[in-house]
C-alpha cells in the first residue's frame, strides 16, 4: 500500500488566500504550455541523453504529480484518467510502484501528445474545482500540497528548457528553440551589472537556511541553523566568456595540474576542450543556445560548465569556489533578492539589468557551483509520507549550486535555494563565481 503524501509544513502564521493561489497555479500551468509551444510534436517526444527527458514527459509527469499528490487523496469522486499512466510518468517514487526506466523515456511514443494535453486540461479543471469547493478544515493541507505541486512544476519548466537545448544541440542543422530570436547583441549582460572587484566578509557566526515565516521552502533548505565562517572574499561578478577563453588559450584543458583527478579523467574521456555547446570555426568561438548558434558574447557569464571545470578554472585563477554558506551569507548581507512573481508570458531568455550597486549577480544569469557537498543540514528531517523521497535520498555524490539561471521561472528562486547535480553535469545553465580566503584581523 503506497504511503500517502503528507502536506509540507506550512509557514508559521501563514494564511493561504485561495484566489492568489489559484491565480499562481493557473499561471504556472499555462507557462509550462507556453514553453512547449515553439516545439513540434516530434520535438516533444525525443530524448537527447539518459539524463534528459522529452518535453512530453515533463508535461505528463507534472500532471501526474498533481493527480497523485492532490486530487486522488483530496478531491471527492476524482478518478484518474488511466491508472497505468503512473508507470510511465512516475519519476523516482519507489513507494508508488514500478516505473519506466529514465534513459528510455524517449521511447514513450504513446500516449500521444494530444492525449497528454487533454489530460492536463482535465486535471486543471479538477484542480480549479477543488480550490473552489474545498472545505475550510481541509484547506490548509490542500493549499500546502498545491504549493508543493506548483513549485515542483516550476522545477520542470527549467528542465524543459535545459533538456530541449540538449536535444537541439545534437541536431546537425543546429535549429533554434525559438523562431524569433532577439538580436545577438542582447545576449550580453548589461556591462554595468555587477561592479568589478570583490566583497570582503570578516567572518563570524551567521544564521543560514530557510525561515518558514518567509513562505515556501523545500525540505532540504532547512532547518535554519548557525554556521561559523572564516574571513573570506567573494567576487562581485560571475566569470565571463572572455575570462574563460583566456583559460582555454592558456592550455587550461590540456594541463592536469589544475584539475581534480576525477575531473581530469572526465576531460580525457569526453575530449573536453571548451564548455558544452561552444563551437569553434574560422571566425572564432560560437555558442549554441536556445536562440540557436550565435557569436560568443565576451562579457556574458560563461555557461554549461561541470563542477570539475569550475574548480579547475578557480585553481588556475589563484582562487577557489565559494562554499554554499559563504554564498548565502554574502547574498543576505547585501540584501540581494531574486526576481519576483510567477510569469504569465513565455520565458525571457536574457539576464535582467542590475538592480543595485550591491548586487552580486546572484540570480537570473547562471546557477553557480559551490565547493559544498549536498549534505543534510543539522537536524534535517525529510517531509513525511511518500514526499520524503523528494530531496533527502539524493544527499550523496552531488554538489550544491546556488542562485538561479535565465531558465529559472521568476518567483521560484530563493536565497536559501539549494540546487544540486553530480560534478560532471554540464547541460544545465551552470557557471561560477570565485572566492578566496582572507586573513583574520590581527593575524
Amino acid at each position: 500500500m503506497p504511503r500517502p503524501f503528507a502536506a509540507p509544513p506550512r509557514p508559521t502564521g501563514a494564511s493561504v488566500a485561495r484566489d492568489d493561489l489559484a491565480r499562481r497555479l493557473r499561471a504556472t500551468r499555462a507557462h509550462t504550455l507556453a514553453l512547449a509551444r515553439p516545439l513540434s510534436a516530434e520535438d516533444q517526444v525525443a530524448q537527447a541523453m539518459p539524463d534528459a527527458s522529452p518535453t512530453k514527459w515533463h508535461l505528463a509527469h507534472t500532471t501526474w504529480f498533481f493527480e497523485v499528490v492532490v486530487l486522488q487523496p483530496h478531491a471527492p469522486g476524482y478518478r484518474p484518467r488511466d491508472e497505468r499512466l503512473g508507470r510511465l510518468f512516475n519519476s523516482y517514487y519507489e513507494s508508488l510502484g514500478p516505473r519506466h526506466p529514465r534513459p528510455q523515456r524517449g521511447l514513450l511514443t504513446r500516449p500521444a501528445l494530444a492525449e497528454v494535453l487533454a489530460w492536463r486540461e482535465e486535471v486543471d479543471a479538477a484542480l480549479d474545482a477543488l480550490v473552489a469547493g474545498c472545505g475550510e478544515a481541509a484547506w490548509p493541507e490542500v493549499a500546502s500540497l498545491l504549493e508543493l505541486g506548483l513549485q515542483h512544476e516550476q522545477q520542470h519548466q527549467e528542465l524543459i528548457l535545459t533538456d530541449i537545448l540538449a536535444l537541439l544541440a545534437a541536431h546537425p542543422l543546429a535549429p533554434a528553440y525559438r523562431d524569433d530570436p532577439p538580436p545577438p547583441a542582447t545576449a550580453a549582460i548589461d556591462p554595468r551589472w555587477g561592479p568589478p572587484g570583490w566583497w570582503d566578509c570578516p567572518g563570524g557566526e551567521v544564521e543560514l537556511g530557510h525561515d518558514p515565516r518567509d513562505g515556501f521552502g523545500f525540505d532540504n533548505e532547512g532547518p535554519r541553523h548557525r554556521v561559523r565562517l572564516a574571513p573570506f572574499s567573494i567576487a562581485r561578478g560571475l566569470v565571463t566568456n572572455r575570462q574563460w577563453q583566456a583559460f582555454i588559450d592558456d592550455g587550461g584543458y590540456r594541463q592536469p595540474r589544475w584539475w581534480l583527478s576525477d575531473g581530469w579523467a572526465a576531460v580525457q574521456a569526453g575530449g573536453w576542450e571548451a564548455p558544452l555547446y561552444w563551437r569553434r570555426d574560422a571566425g572564432g568561438w560560437r555558442a549554441f543556445g536556445l536562440d540557436g548558434e550565435q557569436p560568443l558574447v565576451p562579457d556574458a557569464p560563461v555557461c554549461h560548465l561541470s563542477f570539475y571545470e569550475a574548480a579547475a578554472y578557480a585553481a588556475w585563477a589563484g582562487a577557489r569556489l565559494p562554499t554554499e554558506f559563504e554564498w548565502e551569507a554574502a547574498a543576505r548581507a547585501l540584501g540581494v533578492a531574486p526576481p519576483g512573481d510567477a510569469p504569465s508570458a513565455p520565458v525571457v531568455l536574457r539576464p535582467p539589468a542590475r538592480r543595485s550597486e550591491a548586487d552580486l549577480q546572484c540570480f537570473g544569469a547562471v546557477w553557480q557551483w559551490t565547493r559544498s557537498s549536498y549534505d543534510p543540514y543539522p537536524g534535517f528531517r525529510p517531509w513525511a509520507g511518500t514526499v520524503e523521497e523528494y530531496n533527502g535520498k539524493f544527499m550523496v555524490g552531488q554538489l550544491v549550486l546556488r542562485g538561479s539561471s535565465v531558465a529559472t521561472p521568476p518567483g521560484h528562486a530563493r536565497v536559501s535555494y539549494r540546487n544540486f547535480f553530480p560534478p560532471g553535469a554540464r547541460w544545465q545553465f551552470s557557471g561560477l563565481r570565485l572566492a578566496r580566503d582572507l586573513e583574520a584581523p590581527g593575524a
